[in-house]
Order: C-alpha cells, then sequence, then structure tokens
C-alpha cells in the first residue's frame, strides 16, 4: 500500500525532473504551495482525493488500482528476503 509520505517523495521527485517549482506545481494544480510543502516533506496527515489527483495530473501521473494479490511482493517480502539471504551468507 502507498502511504501519504510515498505519495509526496514521488511527488517531490517526478516534479524535481520536470524542473519544476513548488510555487509552480501549486499553481498548476489548484492548491496551496504549503500543502504542496507539506505533503512533499510528509507534515500532512490527510489530503483529499480531488487535491492529490489535480496534483498528479499537474505531473503527467496518475494512479493506478490494482489486486493486492497481483502476484507482486511487497516491500516487507523483500527487505524479508534480503535479510534472510544477508543471514544465510553469514553462515557460509
Amino acid at each position: 500500500m502507498v502511504t501519504l509520505p510515498d505519495l509526496g517523495n514521488a511527488i517531490a521527485t517526478r516534479r524535481k525532473a520536470m524542473g519544476l517549482s513548488q510555487t509552480v506545481l501549486a499553481g498548476k494544480a489548484g492548491v496551496g504551495r504549503s500543502t504542496l510543502d507539506a505533503l512533499e516533506n510528509a507534515r500532512l496527515g490527510e489530503l483529499g482525493f480531488v487535491k492529490v489527483a489535480r496534483i498528479l495530473a499537474a505531473l503527467g501521473l496518475q494512479l493506478k488500482l490494482q489486486e493486492t494479490g497481483s502476484n507482486r511482493p511487497t516491500l516487507d517480502a523483500l527487505l524479508e528476503e534480503n535479510r534472510l539471504d544477508q543471514d544465510l551468507d553469514g553462515r557460509r
């Protein structure tokens, strides 16, 4: 599951890659710069879907829904696998 801080980080990364300032992106998305800053820096508890959708649209992104049982490993599963691999490597 993508958390709001994960989403904020992805938005900041895309914004910077596009060479946009927070002020410019906020203007394009119709949200306050302070809201965008709080989202990007994980200081926002909640943000309405309409605002998220407008920010993503201004960046040329969209949310995609998929079933959770899509046979793709979760981050937690990958981290656990890596930890187990390191444990095994240490025993050899």
